[in-house]
């Protein structure tokens, strides 16, 4: 049987946390001549207004009209160049997110689950302080536990013209399945992006991924190969967890997807028709074993962080 390298997860050295940092997709037989069907158009989050809850002086603005579709929108027009969100999930958990991009509406994943959720957004003052800017608690019940997976965030910023979300409607016009087109993004990904050490080595607090810029440069991260791909697969229907954890005592950032017929697909990459078996794209995309060693066999994940 072909050999399909199926990448369901980006690793790869890293410098802290910086540094690495609908329903379900169906899976078909790879029948001869079939096709999978392609979405003209990706699925984007909006903030419609319904529902909102404002700082006094109207420059911050929550927007949690959606968040049965797993997700609130952010919008921000006062003076600080940056912004910290953190999202209590019902575990108790908080999940921190930097915001730096003003006067245009941002989103947020709830990765939770359904419960209690509580929002901070924290603006920063001129002498490098925070305070907290809008604090609201709310209840979230999901439509779908995939929901949150199938939409653009802060951490995957993407919209129908984003050039990522263009390739993988090509791909996919050129895919007979979902683990067909699995592999296809997979191998565009790795052989047309390199990862940039230099970049690793310099890579500023608060780091968040451009898809535009890593195709156009040809260069990133692991953050950057997980962005790119997880953009990919969620404009064309494909829940995808972007992950942030450990692989062993290593901070990295990788992906699992969700295929309806074998359900979450984590750690474990490559398919062979027969069996599963662990493939580390990073060092595909490097062409060099540098990294393994460093790496170790890859067996050790742990997730910190869903995105």
């Amino acid at each position: 049987m072909k050999k399909l390298s199926v990448l369901l997860l980006i690793t790869c050295m890293v410098f802290g946390l910086a540094g690495c940092g609908g329903g379900g997709g169906s899976s078909s037989s790879s029948d001869p001549g079939t096709v999978r069907e392609t979405l003209a158009e990706p699925v984007l989050p909006e903030a419609s207004g319904e529902a909102t809850y404002s700082k006094d002086d109207g420059t911050l603005t929550l927007d949690y009209s959606h968040t049965d579709e797993g997700y609130v929108m952010i919008k921000y027009t006062g003076e600080s160049d940056l912004l910290q969100v953190g999202i209590t999930i019902p575990s108790g958990e908080v999940y921190p997110y930097p915001m730096v991009a003003k006067d245009s509406w941002k989103a947020f994943p709830l990765t939770g689950g359904d419960g209690h959720y509580i929002i901070n957004v924290m603006e920063q003052t001129a002498s490098g302080n925070y305070f907290i800017g809008l604090s609201y608690e709310l209840d979230v019940t999901l439509n779908d536990e995939f929901r949150p997976y199938m939409y653009p965030n802060q951490y995957v910023d993407y919209d129908a013209d984003t050039e990522s979300v263009t390739i993988g409607k090509e791909l996919s016009g050129e895919s007979a399945d979902d683990i067909d087109y699995i592999t296809n993004v997979y191998n565009y990904v790795t052989e047309g992006i390199d990862y940039d050490l230099a970049k690793a080595s310099n890579l500023p607090v608060n780091y968040i991924p451009d898809i535009e810029e890593t195709l156009e440069t040809g260069k990133g991260i692991c953050f950057d190969f997980a962005s790119v791909m997880t953009s990919m697969l969620r404009s064309q229907g494909i829940p995808t967890r972007l992950e942030v954890g450990y692989a062993g005592t290593v901070y990295h950032a990788w992906i699992s997807v969700y295929l309806e017929s074998i359900g979450w697909v984590e750690n474990i990459i490559e398919f062979d028709g027969t069996d599963w078996t662990l493939v580390d794209p990073t060092l595909g995309s490097s062409g060099s074993a540098a990294y393994e060693d460093y790496m170790g066999s890859g067996e050790e994940y742990n997730v910190k962080y869903h995105y």
